[in-house]
């Protein structure tokens, strides 16, 4: 069998490609999200991934750092909550964050997980007074732009 030797820069150039295509497919089902600078909370940023699942569901992941306790904002709250936004613009209440310090560090974060069978185009975060209301009632503490 005989064996073809390519230019050194081809063959580079293919494993690149070869490199990016294997890549690709994993990175192609979720999809990452910056929170917008807060106008209340200006320390706070964070992110959003969003993911869809084998079923067919959207995975929600949320990570937060410096988001003040909300029974430190003016007036005082006593819960962050979740707001994700449909294509056929519904809002909808998805959970409550947990705020908390590192073992090591006083740095507050915040996480949050979720499932849903709706496709989100946009979340945003509001400080209420009661974690259970079925529509936003406070100002938007932080949001997304819609993805």
């Amino acid at each position: 069998m005989k064996r073809i030797n390519l230019n050194p820069g081809i063959n580079k150039i293919v494993f690149i490609l070869a490199t990016v295509l294997m890549i690709l497919p994993l990175t192609a089902c979720a999809q990452k999200v910056k929170f917008l600078t807060s106008t209340v909370v200006p320390a706070a940023q964070g992110s959003v991934k969003v993911k869809k699942d084998s079923n067919k569901n959207y995975q929600i992941k949320i990570h937060i750092d410096n988001l003040a306790e909300p029974n430190r904002l003016t007036p005082p709250k006593s819960a962050y909550v979740i707001w994700l936004v449909t294509d056929e613009k519904v809002t909808q209440n998805i959970g409550k964050i947990k705020t908390s310090t590192n073992f090591l560090s006083k740095k507050l974060t915040a996480t949050f997980e979720s499932v849903t069978v709706v496709k989100p185009t946009k979340i945003f975060i509001t400080a209420e007074v009661d974690a259970s209301v079925t529509y936003p009632v406070s100002e938007v503490i932080l949001e997304t732009n819609y993805f």
